[in-house]
This record gives C-alpha cells, sequence and structure tokens, in this order.
C-alpha cells in the first residue's frame, strides 16, 4: 500500500496503471514531493536508449555517470537515449511526464546499477513532476528482478577538477587533441590544431580598450569597419530590452546614448570572437541554444553586478564580456573533436544529472571550461576572461579575479532554476551570494527582469543570427 507522508500528498496520486502494477508485485512505496534532501547515491537516474534492436531502460545512482561506451561493450549494443519526441510519445501513453525508474512499465530489457541495491531505501522519479517514490530494498529487489545487474556507471566523486594552472589545461588540452583526433602534435598547440586568430576587428578593439584617450568617435570608427558587427550594436540599441527613447540613426548614436563606451567595447569582442566557429550542427536536446544561453547569461551577469555594493563591483563591461564568451569552449571543441563531439552530446542527453563539463572531462580528458580559457589566453584576452571561463562552474573559488568567475556562476545557477541552460539545476551557496554582496533576494530580481525581458532578447539572437 501507499503511504503519504506530506500534508499536501492528497494532491498528488499515481495513475492507475503504476498503482496496479505496483500492488500487484506487492511492492510497497511511499509518494513523497521530490526533495534533494536524498543523498544521491540512493537516487535513481532512469535514461531510455535504443538501437535498430528496440529499447534498454538503465538505472543508475545519481551520483554516477552513465557510460554509454561501457555499456555498449557490455550488451554488444550501440545505444543511443531515445529521442525527446519519441520518448514524450511513450510517457503520454501512460499519462505522465517524466521518465520514472519502474521496469515493470517498460517491454524492455532492464540494465541496473548494482550498487543501487545495497542501500535501506532508494527513491525514484515518479513519472509525476515535483514527486519520488520511495521503495526499501527489499521492495527495490523484487522491483528490479528480472533486471541485469552489473557495475558499469561511473562514480562522480572522481570527476571533479581542481585546476593546477593553465599549463595543466594545455598538456590537458595536448593530450586530448593527440588521444582523440587524427592530428600529431607540433611544437606548439596552436599550430597543431590551427586555431583561428583573433579577428582583426576584435584586435582593433581590445587596443581600443586600453588606450586611455579613445572616446566614442573612436570606437564607433572601428565598428563601422564590419558591417555586419555594426548593424548588431545599432540593433542592439535599438531593441526593447534598452527601450532607448527615439530612434538609433548611427553606431555612435547606439554607444552615446544608449549602450555606453565600456559595453559596447566588450560586447563588439563578444559579437566579433562569436564569427570564429560556426554553432555545430549537433547539440544536446532540451539544451537552451548556444547563443540565446549566452545573451540570457550576460544579462543576468549586468543585473548582478549594479546591484552589488559599489566598491565590490567588477569593471562592468567584462562582466559581460564574460557572459557572452562563458560556454566558448563549447564551439572549440565541436571544431576540434568533431566524431566526438556527437559521442558528448549523446552522454549529456543520457545523463541530465551530470554537469556537461564534467562528461566532457570523463570522455576526452578535458573540458570546456579548459579549453575556452586556455583559447583566452592563447588570443590575449584579459586575465579577468581567462579566469572567469576556467573557474566558472566551481562556486567556491576565491583566487584573483574571483568576482568574475563567481558572477558567471551565480547567473548560470540562477537561469538553471528556470530550466535555462544545459545540465542539472545549480546550488546557489550562501557562501557565494555573500563574497559577492548580495542576498538571494537581490539575485532573484535580477534574473526575473532578464526572464521578464525575455521577448526582446530573443529578438536580440534572432537579428544576430541572421546577420551573422
Amino acid at each position: 500500500m501507499n503511504s503519504q507522508t506530506a500534508p499536501e500528498q492528497h494532491a498528488a496520486t499515481l495513475p492507475d496503471l503504476i498503482e496496479k502494477l505496483l500492488q500487484q508485485q506487492g511492492i510497497a512505496y511511499q509518494l513523497r514531493p521530490t526533495s534533494d534532501s536524498w543523498p544521491a547515491a540512493q537516487q535513481v537516474q532512469a535514461s531510455l536508449l535504443c538501437d535498430a534492436v528496440g529499447t534498454v531502460l538503465t538505472l543508475i545512482p545519481k551520483d554516477h555517470l552513465l557510460d554509454l561506451k561501457v555499456l555498449g561493450a557490455l550488451l554488444g549494443r550501440e545505444l543511443e537515449p531515445v529521442r525527446d519526441q519519441q520518448l514524450q510519445r511513450i510517457l503520454s501513453k501512460h499519462q505522465l511526464n517524466q521518465l520514472p525508474g519502474l521496469p515493470i512499465l517498460f517491454n524492455s530489457p532492464c540494465v541496473c546499477e548494482q550498487s543501487l541495491l545495497e542501500h535501506s531505501e532508494v527513491c525514484l522519479d515518479s513519472g509525476l513532476t515535483g514527486w519520488s517514490l520511495v521503495i526499501s530494498q527489499d521492495g527495490a529487489r523484487t522491483l528490479m528482478g528480472k533486471a541485469s545487474l552489473a557495475r558499469f556507471a561511473v562514480p562522480m566523486a572522481g570527476l571533479s577538477m581542481v585546476s593546477s594552472g593553465i599549463e595543466q589545461d594545455g598538456r590537458d588540452f595536448s593530450d586530448a587533441v593527440q588521444n582523440f583526433t587524427a592530428l600529431r602534435m607540433k611544437q606548439r598547440l596552436e599550430e597543431t590544431i590551427e586555431i583561428p586568430p583573433l579577428p582583426e576587428s576584435a584586435q582593433k578593439i581590445m587596443k581600443l580598450r586600453v588606450d586611455p584617450d579613445a572616446d566614442i568617435a573612436d570606437l564607433a570608427d572601428v565598428v563601422e569597419t564590419d558591417p555586419s558587427l555594426a548593424a548588431q550594436v545599432v540593433s542592439w540599441a535599438a531593441s526593447p530590452y534598452y527601450a532607448a527613447p527615439g530612434k538609433i540613426r548611427s553606431v555612435e548614436d547606439a554607444i552615446g546614448r544608449v549602450l555606453g563606451f565600456d559595453l559596447v567595447i566588450n560586447l563588439a569582442v563578444g559579437l566579433a570572437l562569436g564569427k570564429t566557429f560556426r554553432l555545430p550542427g549537433d547539440a544536446p536536446e532540451r539544451s537552451t541554444p548556444y547563443w540565446e544561453q549566452a545573451i540570457y547569461t550576460a544579462a543576468v551577469i549586468e543585473g548582478l553586478a549594479k546591484a552589488m555594493p559599489r566598491e565590490r563591483r567588477p569593471e562592468l563591461g567584462l562582466n559581460y564580456l564574460g557572459g557572452l564568451l562563458h560556454n566558448f569552449g563549447y564551439l572549440v571543441l565541436a571544431y576540434i573533436f568533431p566524431p566526438y563531439f556527437k559521442l558528448i552530446c549523446r552522454h549529456i542527453e543520457a545523463n541530465p544529472h551530470v554537469p556537461p563539463h564534467l562528461i566532457e572531462q570523463h570522455l576526452i580528458g578535458v573540458s570546456r571550461d579548459q579549453v575556452g580559457s586556455w583559447l583566452m589566453h592563447y588570443w590575449d584576452m584579459p586575465e579577468e576572461i581567462c579566469t572567469a571561463l576556467r573557474q566558472q562552474h566551481n562556486p567556491l573559488y576565491q583566487g584573483q579575479d574571483h568576482t568574475y568567475a563567481n558572477l558567471i556562476y551565480l547567473s548560470l545557477a540562477l537561469l538553471s532554476q528556470h530550466d535555462i541552460g544545459c545540465g542539472p539545476r545549480m546550488p546557489i551557496p550562501d557562501t557565494l551570494l555573500a563574497r559577492l554582496g548580495l542576498d538571494r533576494a537581490q539575485a532573484d530580481a535580477a534574473v526575473d527582469k532578464v526572464l521578464d525581458a525575455r521577448d526582446a532578447l530573443r529578438s536580440l539572437v534572432n537579428k544576430y543570427q541572421t546577420q551573422k
């Protein structure tokens, strides 16, 4: 029988089919509101995979990563996650809105990570958003009675990285290139992989950035040498997001009256760099498109920085640039490792509970954060940006230029609460907020302002993509 464990329990009931199947097997359960309080080792992550033969359900603990290569070798099959459209059709037949970890519901073989059955209780997704099933060890053994038990998942504890600096990142990058591509090492990594040079327009703008005598007219002259860049700056200023009075008549008008010198300097650099690599044709399903995520992140960072105490605020323009470029390593990985990029995408889909940069680290030995930071160093970009990209997923980072990295982390974490981005929701430690001089209400207000302007921001994304 089921057990009610919360005052609001009466608001949720299992679909009749699942209730009947559990009763037929004599499996007692508790239906509880989903909570992060359960140890990840006792939480079940279900994935439905397929190949030409059919589907396979896998069950692993949420503190593990599902390695499709290991599983494929175990089963002698090349499995990939079921496409989202097909999965939604399967779930809708059972009146479910998420994949439950219930082998009895599917006419598919099930493979279960053996360590799941070592705990006194396990917590499974029920198929209803916000609700989980808690089952005893005996119940779990009954539930997995026809499943194949094996050790095929990778503990996430071994995937966390502690950076030892740009030199180590460069060595990791070199090793990955040598191991996973047909390219052979030369004396310098950048010669081996033929990284494009910093775009000319970006070079000119970066020179202006450090010129104390540069003014709005100088910046407008440089931006106007690149017609598509000029059009983007004008469209940014004219967008409803900035709500500028009157018509924007020129690049100089956009800079002087709306956006400001510092913002345009860094916006122009970010947009110019965006042209050096094409967006990959493949991408993980259910992930926010690259430029949409970049622009949302930059906008949230801008709001967060303005809410910080004045004495703690870093350079606002560089913050915005960090937001635009935070995921740049993703583009570089797609450029350098095309066959393996597809494998990365499929692993991200199969492991929605694992941060993508850890999946990359496991598969190829280097992450997008390392690659993006290395490239910024190679292009002689400001050290603040190099550090921000490298430490953006480390909420504990307190080293040099930590504010830039911390603001990217906080922005990504806030957006993840609204299912924007890629990967699981990111925790927001109180120590991180305190380090930035912010409280949770201020942080939520910054992201809410961006989400309220979502339509205006999407118009900027569309304009950028059509002008590129």
